[in-house]
């Protein structure tokens, strides 16, 4: 594994300032976190000093990563699947109009038998 050059990310003129860390960088970051997960006993240990990054700052990049792929895989989910939960919903909703309905029947024969004053 080779160490990613330190003229990939961008000097430091203010020591306070945080490092800029291209998208290349974190994009291998990331692919090396993932190859070398299960020949490290600790992957942000091994992998953070070749990058040069704090183990948080990796750990992000790899949720961020991990949130992209969710989302792809939810866009590629088929049509019958994504529309499940909108007809569960919708069985609801029409239950929850019919008990309305019944009650509001209910209540309306009440007062026409109800003897007005």
């Amino acid at each position: 594994m080779r160490r990613i050059a330190s003229q990939d990310v961008a000097k430091r003129s203010d020591p306070m300032k945080k490092p800029k860390y291209t998208p290349e960088i974190r994009d291998r970051a990331v692919q090396l976190l993932i190859e070398f997960e299960k020949d490290y006993p600790s992957n942000w240990a091994a992998i953070v000093p070749k990058i040069g990054c704090t183990p948080e700052t990796l750990r992000v990049w790899y949720q961020k990563y991990l949130d992209q792929q969710n989302s792809i895989k939810v866009q590629q989910l088929p049509y019958q699947e994504r529309i499940k939960q909108p007809e569960r919903e919708n069985k609801e909703v029409q239950r929850a109009n019919e008990i309305l309905l019944k009650a509001a029947t209910f209540f309306a024969q009440v007062e026409l038998e109800r003897p007005h004053k």
